[in-house]
């Protein structure tokens, strides 16, 4: 399918989330789902929540429910098919998987307990980004106040799950984890119930255990099986692009407190800090691109890198002559506005058997909730990394579906109804598309080296580097 039919698809399509009413018609359409199953359930225990996937998500999530005062006395269940992720002790190396966790996720984390372990561990704030463009000199800068606070926190996976495994096991009173649990089988209600039918969701784990929940929250990532056992549509596409990941050694310590991101032709690259001589690299480029930087030898690697972030070859002189004239122009009309350009570290090593590759794409589900099933985090969209938020769309998930499950709590409603749900899909759906769509207008156009459009964006970029207070709606649009 074309990629324009794709993303009308995606953002045209989609537009019925915006509407304030929910229809009865929509309410008794969510109310099935695409298989039913008549079979009777074993007696036993029905939990109010289970939450499927216990990754970033689906922990922040368990913990979330489980310290809601409104929530008190609920049975929350969170089921995990990998062993337990314990970390007495942070390791000496870094993990090539990270995060840039936003002031709005570290506000949740902060409220169910989880950010006093993280920064008990490792995290490295950045109160700068800094972006520019390898086909011209645009640039742009990002920062709050002046530098004086942060933008956002750097922090690995590993550290985020074993923070939150850590809190989950305080709230062992509120909240019951089942590890090492995989799920076989979701049979599915019907929405009006009859003598003979299954009123909650039946959850079948490998080991021949049965569980029965009146609301089941997949967090089961993008791969999720809850959502396609549901038969929910989902709009995807792969970019036929690669991330390639390592640990940076940089040649000396810094302050290190810059996240610095090149659009490159074939794909934007990162350096965000690990710590004053550590930082991360992600590096989004062609699936060819990626396997011959993966077997290349840790010298020519680290030359890759370097070239990567300080060489002029893609810049063309009719680009060169535009940009300059355009800079002038623009510091004519705003003589105190923009802000300098800086020189990122250089990169002297890579740490072992840091790099790793893995391929990138965009997905969407066309509907987060089904009778008494809500999809959160990844297993309701998926992103390129190259505006690094990710973890934060998901974390936002958790904080709006907490707040309903709440509101309906405490209004003794039953916490599986879709007429609720319905508003954290309504909700969540406003936040996201607009995300989305502007990370997938920044990929795509900023894919070619093709004069017009280098011009183009070289005169967006730096215009918007010109206007603070535009600058300050993106920064507080992306730190929710």
């Amino acid at each position: 399918m074309h990629k324009v039919t794709r993303t009308t698809l995606l953002f045209g399509g989609l537009g019925r989330c915006f509407l304030s009413e929910v229809s009865a018609v929509r309410i008794s359409r969510r109310g099935r789902a695409s298989s039913q199953h008549e079979q009777k359930s074993e007696e036993g225990v029905v939990y109010d929540v289970v939450i499927s996937g216990g990754g970033m998500v689906g922990s922040a999530m368990a913990c979330s429910l489980a310290t809601d005062p409104n929530l008190v006395g609920k049975k929350i269940l969170l089921l995990e098919a990998g062993n337990k992720k314990v970390m007495d002790q942070v390791p000496d190396t870094f993990s090539t998987r990270v995060s840039s966790i936003s002031p709005g996720s570290t506000t949740l984390l902060s409220r169910i307990g989880a950010w006093e372990h993280i920064t008990n561990m490792r995290v490295k704030p950045y109160k700068k980004m800094q972006v520019w463009d390898a086909c011209s000199d645009a640039l742009i800068t990002f920062d709050k106040d002046n530098l004086q606070e942060e933008m956002a926190y750097i922090v690995e996976n590993d550290v985020v799950v074993a923070a939150l495994t850590k809190q989950l096991h305080s709230l062992s009173d509120s909240v019951q984890v089942k590890y090492r649990s995989k799920v076989v089988k979701y049979t599915w209600p019907v929405p009006h119930t009859t003598g003979d039918s299954l009123p909650w969701v039946q959850v079948t784990l490998a080991n021949g255990e049965t569980l029965q929940t009146k609301l089941l929250i997949g967090a089961d990532g993008p791969n999720s099986m809850v959502r396609r056992e549901l038969g929910i549509p989902t709009v995807k596409w792969n970019y036929d692009q690669s991330a390639l990941v390592a640990v940076l050694h940089l040649s000396e310590p810094t302050e290190n407190n810059v996240a610095w991101q090149r659009f490159l032709p074939t794909g934007p690259i990162a350096m965000l800090p690990l710590s004053d001589s550590h930082s991360s690299l992600v590096w989004s480029t062609s699936h060819q691109l990626a396997e011959e930087l993966l077997e290349l030898d840790e010298e020519s690697f680290v030359d890759a890198v370097n070239s990567a972030f300080w060489s002029n070859d893609n810049q063309s002189e009719l680009t060169e002559t535009a940009g300059s004239l355009l800079r002038g122009a623009l510091s004519a009309i705003l003589p105190s506005a923009g802000s300098p350009r800086q020189l990122p570290p250089s990169v002297a090593a890579i740490g072992p058997k840091s790099r790793v590759m893995f391929p990138l794409g965009l997905g969407h589900a066309s509907e987060y909730v089904r009778h008494r099933v809500a999809l959160i985090g990844d297993a309701a969209h998926r992103v390129h990394p190259l505006a690094g938020q990710g973890a934060n769309l998901g974390f936002g998930d958790v904080v709006t579906l907490t707040q309903i499950l709440s509101r309906a709590a405490f209004d003794g409603k039953d916490l599986g109804s879709v007429h609720h749900l319905l508003e954290y899909e309504s909700e969540r759906q406003r936040q996201n598309l607009p995300m989305m769509a502007a990370i997938d207008l920044m990929k795509r156009l900023y894919s070619t080296s093709a004069a017009p459009v280098v011009l183009l964006r070289s005169f967006g970029l730096q215009a918007t580097n010109m206007l603070p207070a535009l600058k300050e709606q993106i920064v507080a649009f992306a730190s929710k």
